[in-house]
């Protein structure tokens, strides 16, 4: 019987684990077969603190994960298959081994939304992102563009104006789904220039010296013309999608699928289960915002294993 168990890594999953560790709870981490979160994916992260020259994406998970194993976390790099929150104890399948917990941590993330090109894999990293916030720095003086036409690639378009020179929004259809305030200020912004009914199709770029997002492949989506536009990023805002079908049924969740969490809280609606990180947070997205909430969640679940005694 464990005292808790943790589902996910990234960052909320091994801060949760982190403060779970130290207070000698000796949690079950579960990371999933690519542990780390969509950081693993990342280059260069500049806006965590306390790494003024920055550091890779996989490097500081790494870290991440070396420091909860320090003081005692049980990481396994295996996904959960089912879980059973009934209780009063809480049951986990990994395969047909079945594991058990007074409490449980709910850290499986989120996952961009992508076109599914292949130039999207290639170029991950080296020009083609999901999240502007994030990489927008890289781009200064550049020229961009965007795919979406919701609020998330309006918001991102705006953003990516703080740096790049010019900013083009893509849009499959003729009109934004975005609310009516996000499309005017885009539609308004005189470093922005929008391409209606306008599909990418294919992402090149180069290989050597230094990999490097070169152009994009767009068609009209009516007339089926192609044409190329040289690109130094491109950035994919349709969406993201929560890793939460695990728990469908189960735990309340919004229309997009995140987990609903009490205000200001990590708790479920169910006593002893908590959902830290990107799964439970539509809103920020970022690093920093799901530690924190992994550390919240550590420290609730202490507090109720507490009082079961």
């Amino acid at each position: 019987m464990e005292n808790v168990i943790i589902i996910g890594s990234g960052p909320a999953g091994y801060t949760a684990a982190l403060y779970a560790a130290r207070a000698d709870l000796k949690p079950l981490l579960f990371a999933g077969w690519q542990p780390g979160g969509q950081l693993m994916i990342t280059t260069d992260v500049e806006n965590y603190p306390g790494f003024p020259k920055g550091i890779m994406g996989p490097e500081i998970m790494e870290l991440f994960r070396e420091q909860a194993a320090r003081f005692g976390t049980d990481i396994r790099d295996i996904n959960v298959d089912k879980v059973d929150l009934t209780g009063p104890t809480f049951k986990v399948w990994v395969g047909e081994e079945l594991h058990e917990a007074k409490s449980i941590i709910i850290c499986t993330g989120a996952s961009a939304k992508w076109l599914g090109l292949e130039g999207e894999v290639t170029f991950g990293g080296y020009g083609v992102s999901a999240c502007a916030t994030c990489d927008g720095f890289f781009f200064r003086n550049k020229k961009v563009a965007i795919v979406g036409g919701g609020d998330t690639a309006m918001e991102e378009a705006l953003f990516l104006t703080r740096h790049a020179s010019e900013v083009h929004v893509l849009h499959r259809r003729d009109s934004f789904r975005a609310s009516k305030i996000m499309q005017e200020r885009v539609l308004e912004h005189p470093k922005i220039k929008i391409h209606w009914n306008t599909a990418v199709t294919e992402i090149h770029g180069e290989m050597e010296p230094h990999k490097k997002l070169k152009s994009i492949t767009l068609q009209d989506t009516v007339t089926s013309d192609i044409r190329q536009m040289e690109v130094d990023g491109l950035f994919i805002a349709i969406g993201h999608q929560p890793n939460s079908s695990l728990f469908t049924g189960v735990l309340d969740m919004d229309e997009a699928g995140y987990l609903i969490t009490m205000p200001d809280s990590t708790r479920t609606k169910i006593p002893g289960v908590f959902a830290a990180g990107d799964v439970q947070d539509s809103v920020y997205r970022q690093a920093i915002t799901a530690a924190g909430s992994g550390c919240m969640a550590a420290i609730e679940a202490e507090r109720f294993l507490a009082g079961l005694h």
